[in-house]
């Protein structure tokens, strides 16, 4: 082992309790997305990243731009670090954000409760650990002082609408200027580096028809029996999407789910409105807006049977699929290599079938993959289920894999 790397370890084991209490009281802040009030979050973030010696910018999003995404309060943060002239900028992204704790809760959501070395609360796993992994990485680096990276800079980025799509986090951070990162690594797990997901469409369906006394249906128009038509059109459709299988491990094939149904007057009222919400999961392979027009002719031609029903297909989310681009080599061969040492385990790069903030960065041309705090699988973080939870051995190899790769990029 190097002496930097040797130096890091040392330097992150005398830590490992200051950190697992930064990233305690991360989740005993509550930051649901909804209802997306995140300022508060972002507000005590910003003192402990400054209680660490950090300068932190804090950025709010206008709240016009805000109550438009649905949210209440976005602030995002950035720290900002050059260790030397010239090389590259490396921003680390993670969001704070999470989605809402939901029933099942064996223990307090925002207890932060260690047990048997896994911290448990909702947004310890997506994504506040990785608040944690990318801030000590960054002090893992200036404590080496002289001995430590000779050019670039590293930036963090938290951001707070990752749960939302991430157009008021990176996307806003990248568009107005205030961050030009030449790389970027993102929220992810330990034991993989990620260099390409899915994409993801979310779908409105509108049944519009008309409404009639349940003693004599046939004077109105049934938007439920137009509906199921629909639905059966789309469960039919939806098997052939096994044959689609991406290329890339991990990714898997296309997924189409309809995860929301509203509708009705009355038991004795013929249906005279039926919403449908649909999720669409694209592979690297397709094209974003091709996926769309496909299912957006299966949802037109199976609603054609019923001409007296009214049927308007909107648009709600479509966030692209991150595919690697030149440079994400190099991010990722570094963070495999120093990752497969701390773990003892070969950790190789792959694709997920999620769809995460990373894309924003790929979007503008900045080489990105993610890397984190995080077990092997999603399932066993309980990742936006009940009894979500990390283990904390995880933080600390995840910490020290980050800054040993970002010493070697930052060397020159």
């Amino acid at each position: 082992m190097p002496d930097a790397a040797r130096s890091v370890a040392a330097f992150l084991r005398g830590e490992r309790a200051r950190q697992a209490e930064f990233l305690a009281a991360l989740v005993r802040v509550p930051s649901d997305n909804p209802p997306g009030d995140c300022a508060p979050h972002a507000a005590h973030a910003a003192a402990l990243l400054e209680a660490l010696g950090l300068a932190v910018e804090r950025h709010a999003v206008p709240e016009a731009l805000v109550r438009a995404r649905g949210m209440v309060s976005v602030t995002n943060l950035v720290v900002r670090h050059r260790f030397g002239p010239g090389g590259p900028v490396i921003a680390l992204n993670a969001h704070g954000d999470a989605v809402p704790p939901g029933e099942g809760w064996t223990r307090d959501p925002y207890g932060a409760e260690v047990a048997d070395g896994w911290m448990h609360g909702r947004g310890v796993a997506v994504s506040k650990s990785d608040f944690a992994t990318y801030a000590w990485a960054l002090l893992a680096l200036k404590a080496l002082g002289a001995a430590g990276p000779r050019r670039g800079a590293v930036e963090l980025h938290f951001t707070y609408d990752e749960e939302t799509g991430g157009e008021l986090g990176p996307a806003w951070l990248l568009a107005e200027g205030i961050s030009r990162p030449d790389y970027a690594i993102a929220a992810g797990f330990t034991y993989e580096v990620v260099h390409a997901h899915n994409g993801c469409l979310h779908l409105e369906v509108a049944l519009r028809g008309r409404s009639a006394h349940a003693a004599k249906p046939w004077t109105g128009a049934d938007a439920l029996e137009a509906a199921n038509q629909v639905l059966g059109a789309l469960y039919a459709w939806r098997r052939g999407l096994a044959g689609r299988v991406s290329a890339i491990p991990g990714i898997g094939a296309p997924q189409m789910t309809v995860g929301l149904i509203a509708g009705g007057v009355n038991t004795n009222v013929v249906p005279d409105r039926v919403t449908l919400r649909l999720d669409r999961r694209i592979v690297p392979e397709e094209d974003p807006a091709e996926a769309e027009a496909e299912l957006r002719a299966v949802i037109e031609g199976a609603a054609r049977a019923f001409p007296a029903v009214a049927v308007a297909v909107r648009r709600i989310l479509l966030a692209a699929p991150l595919v690697p681009i030149a440079g994400s080599e190099r991010l990722g061969a570094a963070l495999c290599r120093h990752a497969s040492r701390v773990t003892g385990e070969a950790v190789r790069t792959g694709g997920v079938p999620l769809y995460t903030d990373a894309r924003h960065y790929a979007a503008r041309g900045v080489p990105v993959v993610l890397y984190g705090a995080g077990p092997r699988r999603i399932e066993d973080a309980n990742a936006h289920a009940a009894d979500e939870r990390l283990p904390l051995e995880d933080l600390h190899r995840a910490t020290e894999a980050v800054a040993c790769a970002l010493h070697e990029l930052l060397q020159g």
